[in-house]
């Protein structure tokens, strides 16, 4: 821009020198170069009209306007006879950008980049702006490790006075840290100081985290991190004094020095409370986790005051604010605190405000919210309002944000921010033995339809299998209280005959409506009624029991299933759990007015606990109890099975259990599972939250005590696995992996060490 003005500055004052006239009336203007400017873009900036008089000093405001438009290059006026005559020399217009070279980058990246640097498609080429372009895409290319990076740039010609941008990029190699070393360190060996560290050197992982590339932005994440180590261990005098970053002159390693103090070890000598206490002074240091003789720890002390202040929140104090004052007695190494009180004014919200939820619509947000506006701020209803949103399945994301409300002290507002994820599912899985060949599985669910929050789920599989054909379809909300309603339609054709199971062949038709209502916060129960219609077809070879099931009771039976459920959960999180459980228990039963009478129970338990900030421990347990009633059995294809991917990993699917003369898996009417893995991040990826690894040990068993030789003693007792998992909730939908190894395979068990699942979002 000063460039510009100093050109319409020069211009003016050789057209003072150059323009030499008596004032004189304007007849008419004409403008002449023009090629893509309108005539009435100009004329905008003339300071004259027809009929008006033309002088020198309104001869110079037009030329230096019209050069401050920065459309121009050259501008003259002239006098013809009473016209006022504008010669103008237009600037080229930019036609094209074109890229060569370039690989780390997507075009449409880089030419965004550069239309917020002036640079782009249509606009008036300026030489100077070009130069900001350059180092814009160097820019970029630096924030890649790409030290190396030349842009060469070539102007082009074209006609029509436009010009074409050719960049061409040498990339380069990518500089990597060749080391990090940390200077000053005495009581910690420098390897574990390192682990505080994202930033590393090349690794086997990081080509996909990069984290062996510099950044500014990670090396001051790494050096409050360890900051934190330090302080946490009791060094409050610790400092970093000094941190070198520097590449070698082929720009291709980068070494990293971190001069560090640690200073002396404090001990806590005491911890008090003062202040106005609105809340029991007992009750509140009963929060403070910091104790006398203790080593101080900053994160013990930001969890106390966060802890009073969380307390005092819940009670409306949405200010508050617990300052821990410290008193330092350098000879003794000993610090105490005085942690002072200030609840501020209980406030209200005054308004809550949805932002993020571009497909669900904001009802199905508030319904799940706990904090009304106009009440009582509460903290505690707030956390309750985040947990339920994360639980819904809806959203990636979710955060609450306060802001005191401008000119008030006793209200404050409140923003609910998501980020929606795909609640669309196209599932399958997928295994392989050398008995079974390919086994496939899938279905089709919309978990959010259209943004309600209702479920939609429908299932299509023409498999040798499994030909599947059903419609379900949930609304949690039938009632504004949460009461849920559905319904379920189905067709199932189950061909047993290509399985390890033992063959037999069932047709279901059938269909049926099912309520929810909601007990407390994290409870919930269900009933529902279902009518099946189930047509079996047998074999020579099928086993004894299943031909004589269809001898006594036919080969088409109908039911009226009568369902019960209650559910409570108390998961952190439903993407991501790190602590909660999960408990189920399932009941059906057959009404005595059709053809069937059996009953079955289920009961799941699952539990999360956070053994550190890395390592969480997942425990898993069901049992399963079913039979007949009234001279009733229970149907050989509603048994239950154990083994393979959601319950005894490293054998196959189903394969576990009583077996036939022929070795086809019977299934049972008990049945025992258990399950112990202990879940952490990927290492080098500890920030990243779409991947976990995982360690574990399956334990499970199905058996029918009603029938001779398929006791749980005769089937061998329980069997064991224990294997690695990979868990990736990738962009194309979750990926989970497993690599088993049986522990104690008996004779005719299956095994299937490697087994997978994966699911498409959409």
């Amino acid at each position: 821009m000063r460039k510009r003005v100093l050109a319409a500055v020069v211009c003016a004052v050789i057209a003072r020198s150059a323009w030499a006239f008596d004032p004189f009336t304007v007849r008419d203007i004409r403008v002449e170069g023009i090629q893509r400017i309108e005539a009435g873009t100009i004329f905008s900036y003339l300071p004259v009209k027809v009929g008006e008089t033309m002088t020198e000093e309104k001869a110079q405001t037009a030329i230096k306007a019209l050069f401050a438009t920065g459309f121009f290059r050259d501008v003259r006026l002239e006098n013809e006879k009473g016209v006022l005559v504008v010669i103008v020399e237009e600037r080229p217009a930019i036609a094209q950008i074109d890229f060569v070279g370039m690989k780390d980058f997507k075009e449409e990246d880089v030419k965004k980049a550069l239309r917020e640097a002036g640079i782009a498609e249509g606009r008036t080429f300026d030489r100077a702006t070009l130069e900001t372009a350059e180092q814009e895409i160097k820019k970029q290319y630096l924030s890649r490790g790409r030290y190396g990076v030349t842009v060469t740039t070539t102007v082009t010609p074209l006609d029509r006075n436009r010009v074409g941008i050719n960049f061409t990029i040498d990339e380069g190699d990518v500089a990597k840290i060749a080391s990090i070393n940390i200077v000053g360190n005495r009581t910690f060996p420098e390897s574990e100081l390192l682990k505080q560290f994202t930033l590393t050197t090349p690794g086997w992982i990081t080509w996909y985290t990069k984290n062996d590339q510099y950044s500014r932005q990670k090396l001051q994440a790494d050096l409050e991190g360890l900051r934190s180590f330090y302080l946490n261990r009791g060094f409050l005098d610790f400092n970093i004094d000094s941190t070198q970053v520097s590449i070698t002159p082929d720009k291709r390693d980068i070494y990293i020095t971190i001069n560090i103090t640690e200073g002396e070890k404090y001990t806590v000598s005491g911890v008090k409370l003062a202040g106005d206490f609105v809340v029991p002074q007992a009750e509140l240091e009963r929060l403070v986790q910091i104790r006398p003789g203790e080593p101080f720890s900053r994160a013990k002390l930001a969890d106390s005051t966060k802890a009073i202040n969380e307390r005092l929140g819940n009670d409306g104090y949405a200010f508050a604010n617990a300052n821990a004052v410290p008193d330092i007695d350098k000879e003794k190494r000993t610090v105490s605190f005085t942690i002072m009180v200030d609840p501020g004014r209980r406030v209200y919200v005054r308004r809550i405000t949805i932002v993020g939820n571009t497909r669900t619509r904001d009802e199905v947000v508030r319904r799940e919210l706990r904090q009304l506006e106009s009440s009582f701020y509460d903290g505690q209803k707030l956390q309750a309002s985040k947990r339920r949103l994360d639980r819904t399945g809806y959203f990636s994301e979710t955060s609450l944000e306060t802001e005191p409300v401008p000119g008030t002290t006793d209200q404050v507002d409140v923003t609910v921010r998501v980020k929606e994820k795909p609640t669309g599912n196209l599932l399958f899985g997928l295994g392989y033995s050398s008995s079974d060949g390919l086994i496939l599985s899938g279905s089709v669910a919309q978990t959010n339809f259209l943004g309600t929050g209702k479920v939609l789920q429908a299932q299509v599989s023409s498999g040798s299998v499994n030909r599947v054909y059903s419609l379900s379809y949930t609304n949690p909300y039938f009632t504004v209280d949460g009461v849920s309603a559905g319904f379920d339609a189905f067709s199932r054709r189950f061909d047993a005959t290509t399985l390890s199971l033992a063959p037999y062949i069932s047709d279901t038709l059938g269909g049926g409506v099912r309520f929810g209502y909601p007990v407390t916060e994290v409870d919930r129960i269900g009933f529902g009624l279902q009518y099946e219609q189930v047509s079996l077809t047998t074999f020579d070879n099928s086993p004894p029991q299943y031909i004589n099931y269809v001898n006594e009771f036919g080969d088409s039976t109908q039911a009226l299933i009568a369902t019960a459920n209650w559910t409570r959960d108390t998961r952190d999180s439903a993407v991501w759990t790190t602590t909660g459980v999960v408990s189920r228990a399932l009941g059906e039963v057959t009404l005595p007015v059709l053809d069937q009478r059996y009953y079955k129970a289920t009961y799941q338990l699952q539990w999360w606990y956070p053994i550190t900030d890395i390592f969480t421990l997942r425990l898993n347990g069901e049992v399963g109890w079913a039979g007949g009633y009234s001279d009733g059995q229970l149907p050989f294809y509603k048994n239950y099975y154990a083994g393979g991917v959601s319950s005894v990993r490293g054998f196959e699917q189903s394969s576990l259990g009583p077996q036939d003369a022929a070795g086809g898996v019977l299934g049972g009417i008990r049945r025992a599972v258990g399950n112990a893995e202990i879940l952490f991040p990927m290492p080098g990826l500890a920030q990243d939250r779409s991947v976990r690894l995982g360690v574990f040990f399956d334990v499970g068993q199905v058996w029918n005590p009603d029938i001779a030789g398929q006791n749980l003693s005769d089937v061998g007792g329980f069997r064991y696995s224990a294997g690695l998992s990979f868990g990736w909730n990738s962009p194309f939908g979750p990926l989970r992996l497993f690599l088993a190894q049986p522990l104690n395979e008996q004779e005719g068990d299956r095994i299937q060490r490697f087994q997978f699942t994966f699911g498409q979002q959409f």
